[in-house]
């Protein structure tokens, strides 16, 4: 599943906000939820599709957080206490200064990256690969991303070779190469994955 049909599972437009997926996915859950369809096979398989979709998606869109637009168009945070009025006589409002957008990707690569390690420990791996694609189209000057997901295409390569789909195998193989093509251990260990490759063929 990528990230255009975790949206339209959601009834939603691609790149809908962080609120809209909530609220679209409770709607949805309450309607296609098991207890409620008891006897509906399909209700309970599009439940659980919509409960992929949603949780794939809290993965990559970040969270909105409190903003005020100004004059400026420069962002305000208010998540500081404000001074009471006993200490201070003149009321003065100070605003904090808007995070850098550097430190708003970096929480949420970092974020990306533990859901990828669980999706690729529990073998979910074309969520994984979806996943990781979405950082890397945020991030495309990342080093870290595009080894990450480098390492995600090799290990999906492994187990579609395990799976005996070795043409997909391949083509997820050469990925990896052509992601992260200066990664001197990734690529000898991709060489060995072909090896395999050729002796099954």
């Amino acid at each position: 599943m990528d990230l255009g049909d975790c949206y339209r599972l959601l009834g939603l437009r691609s790149g809908a906000s962080f609120a809209d997926i909530k609220t679209s996915y409770r709607r949805l859950a309450q309607q296609y939820h098991p207890d409620i369809n008891q006897d509906d096979k399909k209700a309970k398989d599009k439940f659980i599709a919509l409960t992929e979709a949603y949780k794939l998606l809290l993965a990559v869109v970040p969270p909105e957080e409190t903003v005020l637009h100004t004059t400026q168009s420069a962002t305000a945070w208010y998540d500081q206490p404000q001074t009471p009025p006993q200490t201070a006589p003149k009321t003065t409002v100070t605003t904090p200064k808007p995070p850098h957008l550097a430190e708003i990707e970096r929480r949420l690569k970092w974020k990306t990256y533990e859901q990828l390690q669980r999706f690729l420990q529990e073998k979910r791996f074309p969520q994984a690969i979806a996943l990781v694609e979405a950082l890397a189209a945020r991030l495309p000057d990342d080093p870290e991303v595009r080894q990450w997901q480098a390492i995600a295409y090799q290990i999906w390569g492994r187990a579609l070779i395990n799976q005996n789909q070795l043409l997909k195998a391949r083509i997820y193989l050469k990925k990896a190469l052509k992601t992260d093509p200066h990664n001197r251990t990734l690529h000898s260990e991709v060489q060995l994955d072909f090896e395999r490759l050729e002796q099954i063929f």
